[in-house]
């Protein structure tokens, strides 16, 4: 066993694995406006991103030994370039769920890349975990920043395509595709133990820490995972480069964890989980906020280094407090934060940002800028093919639908025939005015309702805080932080 190779191949899967988070965030946008996405769908293909993960960590990640983790590193390496081909792809009517499907595919190769390499790197590290833990997680939140910064260069230079941005998933999948090939695969620490997978479940499951555990890790997952998801399309619509400021969230979780050892020495594992879940629910409180450039990066500041340590440090104490549990211990833990984020937190977001972008449609703006688009958008389209024409007819119906109202604006209606009427814009100068009004009125609201959804889920930060501060008092009071091991489990 080549220990060494086997931790850079691990790093470089976990690359491709933050690279895919942050593409799927980079082009939420544009998909939305080209495929006039609501933002309840856009939380959908977002969760699919997350919540595949848990699929495929919950069914092999307790199967590492009996599978064997060389193989399913291969399956990892097809999903990942599965799953970009097929967004890629992506058109027609069919386009919800080819993005769904897509970003689902990639999801259940990240969650491949967890099930494997936390356990291999712990059983490496015996005597690290916590600590190779956290130097391992340093990409993926240096994968983001390396993909934001990517998606952001291309911007600048012009190559606005948001496929081609799902290439730069590719990269990192053939190096460690490569680093992988040809190398022998350690046992476990539970086979090497001796313990049974059986015992490993039981190991997992009696055990009153982990059921805590477990419970937290819900929380702490959906305060990283789910703002992190929805930060670039929300201060976007607000005039802010979103995906720099995700950059740069990840950027500073990528040197703090590099510096994981001596943080852990100072504070213990449960005394950092303590701290991070005030600064998390302080960091996501303060983003509710952030209408100008300053706020979002002091916001992003305060964010950062709060939700830094929680994903890395939950997997090491559940390695190193209960270590029978194994690798099904830590495929449950990840699996399980990453099913609340997918499955309930991003969805969750997108449906309340929905909820509060119909109180900022100010009734007289929309209506004049439908209007305009009613009015425009027909002649522009007179000469164009008839699938630009069929898009107008489309948005002009859904536009005509809004104004015959009465009284107010319908909600939900609104912003669809908002976002449609966007999606349509046949060209022209009279065309591309009006798209300017339509993103005047709609962009606002969106931003609105997005930094609505941070408020939401700030709170979740105070029951961490609870069940952290009890942990770290107990673990005061014992004489400090005590490392298990298997045998003396």
């Amino acid at each position: 066993m080549n220990r060494d190779r086997l931790f850079l191949g691990s790093c470089f899967s976990l690359i491709s694995t933050s690279i895919t988070f942050a593409v799927i965030g980079a082009i939420l946008g544009p998909v939305r406006t080209e495929f006039a996405l609501s933002n309840q769908e856009l939380g959908y293909i977002g969760g699919a991103s997350l919540f595949g993960f848990p699929l495929s960590i919950f069914v092999l990640g307790p199967l590492c030994d009996s599978l064997g983790m060389k193989n399913l590193m291969r399956f990892a390496v097809l999903c990942h370039f599965v799953g970009a081909l097929l967004i890629m792809l992506t058109t027609g009517n069919a386009a919800f769920w080819m993005l769904f499907s897509g970003a689902l595919i990639l999801a259940i190769g990240n969650g491949t890349v967890e099930a494997v390499c936390n356990p291999l790197i712990a059983t490496m590290y015996p005597d690290q975990k916590t600590k190779k833990l956290n130097q391992f997680h340093v990409w993926f939140p240096g994968g983001i920043l390396i993909g934001g910064v990517t998606c952001f260069a291309l911007d600048k230079v012009g190559i606005t395509d948001w496929r081609v941005k799902l290439t730069l998933i590719m990269i990192p999948t053939v190096v460690y595709a490569i680093l992988f090939t040809r190398q022998e695969f350690t046992a476990t620490e539970r086979v090497q133990s001796g313990v049974s997978f059986g015992d490993m479940v039981r190991g997992a499951l009696t055990r009153p820490l982990f059921i805590i555990l477990l419970l937290c890790m819900c929380f702490t997952a959906s305060l990283e995972l789910g703002p992190g998801r929805w930060l670039p399309p929300v201060l976007e619509a607000g005039g802010i480069a979103g995906i720099l400021v995700l950059a740069y969230i990840n950027g500073l979780m990528a040197v703090l964890r590099s510096f994981a050892g001596p943080v852990i020495h100072r504070l213990s594992p449960t005394g950092i989980l303590l701290a991070s879940s005030v600064l998390a629910g302080v960091g996501l409180y303060m983003f509710s906020f952030a209408e100008s450039t300053v706020m979002a990066y002091v916001s992003a500041t305060v964010f950062g280094i709060g939700v830094c340590y929680f994903w890395p440090t939950m997997l090491g104490v559940v390695s190193e407090r209960v270590p029978k549990s194994g690798a099904f211990g830590l495929a449950l833990i990840g699996g399980t934060g990453m099913l609340m984020a997918g499955v309930v937190t991003v969805p969750l977001m997108g449906r309340i940002a929905d909820s509060y972008v119909h109180e900022r449609l100010e009734p007289a703006d929309t209506r004049t800028t439908l209007q305009r688009m009613v009015v425009t958008y027909p002649a522009a389209a007179a000469d164009k093919s008839e699938e630009v024409q069929k898009e107008v007819v489309e948005a002009v119906n859904a536009a005509n639908l809004v104004l015959a109202t009465p009284l107010g604006l319908p909600e939900g209606e609104t912003a669809d025939a908002l976002r449609l009427a966007i999606k349509a814009n046949p060209g022209g100068e009279a065309a591309d005015n009006a798209v300017k009004d339509l993103h005047s009125v709609l962009d606002p609201a969106d931003n609105y309702g997005g930094r609505m959804s941070f408020r939401y889920i700030a709170p979740f930060s105070i029951i961490i805080i609870i069940v952290f501060g009890i942990l770290y008092l107990r673990d005061k009071k014992a004489g400090g932080y005590k490392v298990e091991s298997i045998s003396t489990e």
